[in-house]
């Protein structure tokens, strides 16, 4: 067999076989008290398997095309890691409550400083000068700004609760409000201003459909 095909295979395959490895293995383990080893090596299937959905939601997504396919990967992501959270509070105990909101301000630090720094890195030494919508950019950079402020900064304000946190009233504001900033994001995002969110050409103006990897086929999504 052809050394490319052994590749094509691996790459296709792998997204299959190791979430099903991992149903497999969470099996085996459930509800037991195991050594190191066993706990690395399920550490290690079940990053596999996280990757492995990533990679299904990233097929899906280049076969929806922009912006339905960013929202599709922030969707899969935002479930992997809210199911990754509540897992770990729910084993933790006590010693867990702040998990949350700690791995979500890890998450802002990390997209805001390091995804978005990395991709500027990238742009400029590519191209000299980083090309992106100002548009899409600065409504995506509000609504995070606002949605941090409104969880990480707020509560440390607030005096109804004791320790940074929010009183029961509180907190179902904040989720009312985070959601419908969120949804006035995801209209503006797919419906009002589409166009916001669509990679530009050096000179600014939308880049063709052309200029893209060609999307798989539908048997492949």
């Amino acid at each position: 067999m052809p050394r490319t095909d052994v590749r094509t295979r691996l790459a296709t395959g792998w997204p299959v076989v190791v979430p099903v490895l991992a149903v497999v293995v969470l099996a085996l383990t459930w509800g037991r008290h195991v050594g190191p080893v066993v706990v690395a090596l399920v550490a290690l299937v079940l990053a596999g398997a996280v990757l492995g959905a990533v990679q299904h939601a990233e097929l899906i997504a280049h076969r929806l095309g922009e912006p339905y396919g960013s929202l599709l990967l922030a969707v899969a992501v935002t479930v992997i890691e809210v199911a990754l959270i509540v897992t770990l509070m729910a084993s933790g105990g006590a010693k867990a409550e702040s998990l949350a909101r700690d791995t979500v301000f890890a998450a802002v630090m990390i997209t805001c400083n390091g995804i978005v720094g990395l991709a500027l890195l990238a742009g400029a030494r590519r191209f000299h000068v980083a090309h992106f919508n100002p548009e899409g950019t600065g409504a995506a950079l509000a609504t995070v700004v606002s949605l941090a402020t409104l969880s990480l900064v707020l509560p440390t304000f607030t005096s109804s609760a004791q320790g940074p946190r929010f009183s029961p009233p509180q907190l179902a504001f904040a989720a009312t409000a985070s959601l419908l900033l969120y949804g006035l994001f995801v209209l503006t995002q797919t419906v009002r201003h589409r166009d916001f969110f669509l990679p530009v050409t050096p000179t600014g103006e939308v880049a063709p459909e052309e200029v893209h990897a060609q999307p798989p086929t539908a048997r492949a999504a």
